[in-house]
């Protein structure tokens, strides 16, 4: 899950392939409520990376519901479609967990421990924190570095999750002859492809408060982070849904037409007054409600970017009206700016998918882990 040993549990074998010294070839999957995304990126010289091939697969509707796969045949022939678009022959798989359905939490505890103490400390802080018995969870963990209070001690990342969330990931993979080597969280994959963004901010991020916005289609994630490390973490029941709910209701079209129309247009004149910009507004109003409850549950008071991420952050003008309603600069988040890329990548296409390959970027990063 993390890049930590694994422990305590064991799904599939794909687990054990956290410990080897080298990360082997991946591509990195996100399933989302709307579509299964996948990128493969190469490595091209020290620090420099290139976009390979990148695929979106469309969902059906309720596949997908709250990060849960409701679907499991369904979701694996998407994966099937996707993969043979891709035309890679990697069959290694990065995945994501959502953030809802993993517990993570910090502890400290005395550095220079024997992995074997370590893990049975983990193990012990577990059982405190964890409302489910062990053996019905996933455990992993990761020492995330000295504890700013205490040289002689190291803080550690706790994360767990019930064993069926990792096992039906496990299996869309499986069903499909590939196999999942990587079990990530999603949020901790948008934070590894936001490294890839910061260049874009002033100062390149350093020492300021950045908030991270992923619109997805049925939830807004805020993960506000400073120095790379995440401070502040919230979801919203928001999203692009709401903006193809409207279109259906205005327009009198059905859910799968109002969805279509959304991406290709064609849409009344009326749509952009009537529909579209409401809908920028509101999104606008949640991003600030976000911050609002980032600032009265945290000792900060300060943002000073907003990197905007997922399908609705491609809306044109969206970056503005959320910078004019918030008071805080918003850009639009692209992994992929400072890539190089495979010509068989259409740049123009690229622009308008990038925010949304956020979750899917950073996992396929895991296959540069030392």
């Amino acid at each position: 899950m993390l890049k930590g040993k694994v422990d305590f549990s064991s799904v599939s074998q794909f687990l054990t392939e956290l410990m080897k010294p080298k990360m082997p070839p991946l591509i990195g999957v996100d399933i989302s409520s709307s579509s299964v995304k996948m990128v493969e990126i190469v490595a091209v010289g020290k620090g420099r990376y290139r976009l390979e091939r990148y695929t979106i697969e469309p969902l059906p509707k309720d596949a997908v519901v709250d990060g849960n796969i409701m679907n499991l045949e369904e979701v694996g022939e998407a994966v099937k479609r996707g993969w043979k678009k891709l035309n890679s022959r990697i069959k290694n798989l990065a995945l994501a967990l959502p953030s809802a359905a993993v517990i993570t939490k910090k502890i400290v505890v005395p550095a220079g421990q024997s992995e074997e103490d370590l893990e049975l400390q983990v193990e012990t802080e577990a059982n405190q924190y964890i409302p489910f018995a062990l053996e019905e969870v996933n455990l992993d963990f990761q020492i995330l570095g000295p504890s700013l209070t205490n040289p002689e001690e190291v803080e550690v990342l706790i994360a767990a999750s019930r064993k069926e969330k990792v096992e039906d990931r496990v299996a869309v993979a499986e069903s499909q002859g590939l196999k999942a080597v990587v079990m990530d969280i999603d949020s901790f994959a948008a934070q590894t492809a936001f490294e890839l963004i910061e260049s874009q901010l002033q100062d390149a991020g350093i020492d300021q408060t950045i908030a991270l916005v992923d619109v997805g289609a049925t939830m807004m994630n805020i993960n506000v982070l400073r120095n790379r490390q995440s401070v502040y973490f919230r979801e919203q029941p928001f999203g692009g849904n709401q903006l193809t709910q409207e279109i259906q209701r205005v327009f009198s079209l059905s859910a799968d037409e109002a969805e279509a129309a959304k991406r290709s247009g064609g849409l009344p004149e009326n749509y952009e007054s009537d529909v579209l910009r409401p809908f920028m507004d509101t999104l606008a109003l949640e991003v600030t409600r976000a911050l609002q409850f980032f600032f009265t549950s945290t000792q900060y008071n300060q943002v000073n970017s907003i990197v905007l991420a997922g399908g609705c952050s491609t809306i044109p003008g969206l970056d503005e009206v959320v910078t004019r309603r918030t008071g805080v600069p918003a850009i639009v988040a692209n992994p992929f700016a400072a890539m190089d890329k495979s010509p068989k990548i259409k740049e123009r296409q690229l622009a308008l998918d990038a925010p949304s390959l956020l979750v899917a970027c950073g996992l396929a990063m895991r296959r540069f882990d030392p």
